[in-house]
């Protein structure tokens, strides 16, 4: 069975440093399942394959892959320029340019785009 933090780093963090386990688990939910429903224009949109391919995705980039997961679906959702931007702000937010702010989802909101920040800085 695939390891999750659920069934197993719930429990393991909770025994080394208590209450950290609920702490990490408030913050990931509430990661996880932030949105708005709106994409740029559009409203009431369910942006969940959105969100889970970017979970996956930050996942994968430190050795983390689910089999019940078709890995196609992050290229489908996330074009390149989107790419490197997550994975800068996950591995070295410090080298984060606006130019590559600037070069994903031009026609969303910048609340939109903070947002997706917030979120890849607390994954």
């Amino acid at each position: 069975k695939d390891y999750s933090w659920e069934d197993h780093g719930y429990s393991l963090v909770n025994r080394l440093y208590p209450d950290v386990g609920q702490l990490l688990d408030e913050k990931f939910h509430i990661a996880y399942n932030l949105t708005y429903n709106t994409m740029a224009m559009h409203k009431d949109v369910d942006t969940s394959m959105l969100r889970r391919a970017i979970w996956n995705y930050i996942h994968c980039m430190f050795g983390i892959r689910y089999d019940d997961y078709d890995y196609g679906e992050i290229n489908q959702l996330l074009d390149r320029s989107f790419k490197v931007y997550i994975k800068t702000v996950v591995c070295t937010p410090e080298k984060t340019t606006k130019r590559m702010y600037d070069s994903f989802w031009r026609q969303f909101e910048h609340s939109e785009k903070v947002q997706l920040a917030c979120v890849l800085r607390d994954s």
